[in-house]
């Protein structure tokens, strides 16, 4: 076990190699989606529990910002809130996904409830959402760092759905167009923060271990959804039951 802590270009090639093995790119419920094999009603499934992750982003979001200690760091983080609430006359990112939901043909009525969504994505989304409100300030960060990763699968989702879903068109994917610039916009700030911060091993260890926890959010959502809506089809009750 090393002695010393990890120089700041060092910490990030480890959390680059956390995101290699461990980021959503590699689930086998990604692949389906993104290569044209999902059925419609799998498309919806992902559809609707994804957009109770989206819309619990600027509820964590807010938890954090409440405890950040300087007006340039509020800043910062409220930006992140306004991208996904919106501001007056200009809709956020949960608005393009309810869009994008209607898109795939669900109710946005039902999908704003969020009442039909599965167990597994309810309990990994508010787990992530008491991690940011109860980890440090540091660890809270250094969660988000997934967004290194995303500019990748948001190309991948948007080219792979289009090409292979013909009652998909660019409209429905609205949502990911902004988050091609947002997403290396916040990640650039949360990595630059995180380098700077994280200076002793326990720190480092820890923001580690808040990357390694975000991707296992990430990644048991799609366990979810391939458990439920592709094998072996165990739908919990409750759940969304496609027509």
């Amino acid at each position: 076990m090393t002695t010393m802590p990890m120089a700041p270009d060092a910490l990030e090639a480890a959390l680059r190699a956390i995101g290699a093995e461990r980021y959503h790119i590699h689930h086998p419920f990604h692949r389906l989606l993104h290569d044209g094999r999902c059925t419609r009603a799998q498309v919806q499934a992902w559809a609707l529990n994804r957009y109770y992750y989206q819309a619990m982003i600027p509820v964590k979001d807010a938890s954090l910002l409440a405890r950040l200690p300087t007006p340039e760091l509020r800043r910062e983080w409220r930006r992140r809130i306004e991208d996904h609430d919106g501001v007056a006359g200009k809709p956020g990112g949960i608005e393009r996904w309810i869009k994008l939901a209607e898109g795939v043909g669900l109710d946005r009525a039902m999908v704003e409830s969020a009442g039909l969504i599965l167990p597994q994505t309810r309990f990994a989304v508010d787990a992530y959402v008491h991690f940011v409100r109860e980890k440090s300030v540091l660890e809270a960060i250094a969660s988000s760092l997934t967004e290194l990763f995303s500019p990748t699968i948001i190309a991948e989702r948007v080219s792979g759905m289009i090409r292979n879903y013909d009652w998909i068109d660019e409209d429905t994917l609205a949502y990911f167009t902004p988050r091609l610039t947002q997403a290396p916009q916040d990640s650039d700030f949360a990595l630059a923060y995180v380098k700077e911060h994280a200076r002793t091993i326990d720190q480092q260890q820890a923001v580690l271990a808040a990357l390694r926890f975000k991707c296992d959010v990430l990644w048991s959502q799609l366990d979810g959804l391939y458990l439920a809506y592709v094998s072996p089809g165990m739908i919990p009750p409750g759940a969304f039951v496609p027509a």
